[in-house]
């Protein structure tokens, strides 16, 4: 699996097993952000938009069972991977975490290579684009490993926010993405960005991609990776 720039959001308050999950999740390739709190995981989903959240069930402020619920109400989040940790190990257990939406269910102790191998199946299970070596579109193809692009064939060489906005737009082909959106994507909430850099990468990107242009505009939305729009 080339699991390398994921972001794992780690929602887990005793210290010790915290640094354990960082330590083998950075070394499989994660971006791993963590924290004890149940607010300030809330809020980190929304700044960091993590791929992954690791989450235990008895955390600090709000349960990792209540958090858990919230994110699945919130049109966001309502897909977003979650594996739970426990220590709570009794069936009954196990199904009100699933139930509430969790993807799977780890309980301590676990080992760490189970739980990085678990996370990838339910990347795998949940979101494939994520999970894969390569992606594909409308006569585009990405090898996330050997950072190389092509077009029917054809070597693309694009610069790394090239690179970065176009893999945005192959895991998610179709959709339309704001500005601010593929600002938030892309860039990762730099501030010192403004909403224009965004078209001068598309214009970019375009320019690399040659005709016919893959890159929809939508108009007052954003812009879409779109075979089908293609004349």
């Amino acid at each position: 699996m080339a699991s390398a720039n994921k972001r794992l959001l780690l929602v887990e308050d005793d210290r010790a097993i915290a640094e354990l999950v960082k330590f083998h999740f950075t070394r499989a390739g994660y971006t791993v952000t963590s924290t004890p709190n149940g607010e300030e995981a809330l809020i980190l989903v929304d700044e960091i938009r993590p791929d992954l959240l690791i989450l235990d069930w008895m955390i600090e402020g709000i349960s990792g069972i209540e958090l858990c619920r919230m994110l699945r109400r919130k049109p966001g989040t309502a897909n977003l991977p979650i594996l739970m940790l426990t220590a709570r190990g009794e069936e009954e257990d196990r199904l009100r975490g699933l139930d509430t939406g969790a993807d799977d269910f780890i309980t301590k102790p676990f080992s760490p290579k189970e739980l990085v191998a678990r996370a990838a199946a339910v990347l795998r299970r949940v979101r494939p684009a994520l999970a894969a070596e390569s992606l594909g579109y409308g006569g585009l193809d990405m090898d996330l490993a050997a950072h190389r692009v092509r077009r029917d064939g054809t070597s693309v060489p694009l610069g790394p926010t090239e690179f970065r906005l176009l893999r945005h737009f192959l895991e998610n082909p179709g959709r339309v993405f704001s500005r601010q959106q593929l600002l938030d994507a892309v860039w990762r909430h730099n501030e010192d960005i403004e909403l224009r850099t965004v078209d001068v990468h598309i214009r970019r990107l375009r320019l690399a991609l040659g005709e016919p242009d893959i890159v929809r505009t939508v108009r007052s939305a954003g812009y879409a990776l779109d075979a089908e729009g293609v004349a």
